[in-house]
């Protein structure tokens, strides 16, 4: 039998409801929050045994509580994804459906592309070719602002990326949709997109570029971990977050998260009534 929410568990889902997704130290310190917060136990190394008991709850609903990594920077996420629908449908309630082929026409670019992005000039064109009503320039810009604000995509310098919780949310539709695309990531065995490549023709395989840093960290003759041919990419620096604010400032702010999409409000009035 599943053991009940405590007010500690509620508060944690209910912050997880309006933000979607947060960063591992946000979520550190939202579970020491909630739990002081609430006089409930609190232990700095139980916070995935504290979501395993929301998402037991959550089962029923199939939602849950999931953590991934970003492509980017290789920072630990959490975000609560709807189980029951893993590919675009999900979004139907958000978007028009030439706004839902404007975003698969998108992961099709992204996916193709060599370094896991797809340039906005690339995007526009494809907005002049959709099938169910073709979007004009300012409509094609406006619904890519919507993706990145409601963080399904991630955009830097004009070129578009699937954002962390697009991938941990749709991994599977992903492997599914483009199983002779996508490869995983040879040290963590995620979806890699944003990745390098071992130029080995009879090898080939991916590495998230933040596994990379973290993988060949301090070795002068960088070898691939499978045919260990040398690695001719650079490899970049272990990426370390910025500690301007401490993790219990960042719970304390946990009521000013941004205004939650109608999707998320209504998964929120759901949980309430249930």
């Amino acid at each position: 039998m599943a053991r009940p929410l405590g007010e500690s568990h509620k508060r944690f889902l209910q912050t997880m409801m309006v933000n979607g997704i947060i960063d591992g130290a946000k979520a550190r310190a939202l579970h020491r929050h909630c739990c002081e917060t609430h006089g409930a136990h609190y232990a700095h190394d139980k916070l995935d045994e504290f979501i395993e008991v929301i998402n037991a709850q959550l089962q029923p609903m199939f939602m849950q509580i999931r953590k991934g990594m970003s492509e980017e920077d290789g920072l630990q996420y959490h975000a609560l994804v709807n189980m029951a629908e893993t590919d675009v449908t999900r979004m139907s309630t958000d978007y028009a459906d030439n706004e839902l082929e404007l975003f698969r026409k998108t992961m099709d670019l992204i996916v193709d592309s060599d370094n896991g992005t797809a340039s906005s000039t690339d995007i526009l064109n494809c907005a002049d070719s959709l099938q169910t009503k073709k979007l004009k320039k300012r409509e094609t810009e406006h619904v890519l602002n919507r993706l990145v604000q409601d963080k399904w995509l991630n955009e830097k310098n004009g070129d578009y990326s699937l954002s962390t919780r697009c991938i941990m949310e749709m991994e599977p539709y992903i492997r599914m949709l483009y199983q002779d695309q996508v490869k995983v990531c040879h040290i963590c065995h995620n979806v890699a997109l944003q990745c390098q490549m071992c130029e080995n023709p009879t090898c080939g395989i991916k590495i998230h570029t933040p596994c990379v840093a973290r993988y060949f960290k301090g070795r002068t003759d960088p070898r691939c971990p499978a045919c260990e041919d040398f690695w001719p990419h650079e490899i970049p620096d272990v990426y370390r977050p910025p500690s301007s604010q401490s993790e219990t400032q960042s719970a304390a702010k946990e009521n000013t998260a941004p205004t939650p999409t109608p999707r998320s409000t209504a998964q929120a009035r759901r949980t309430k009534r249930s």
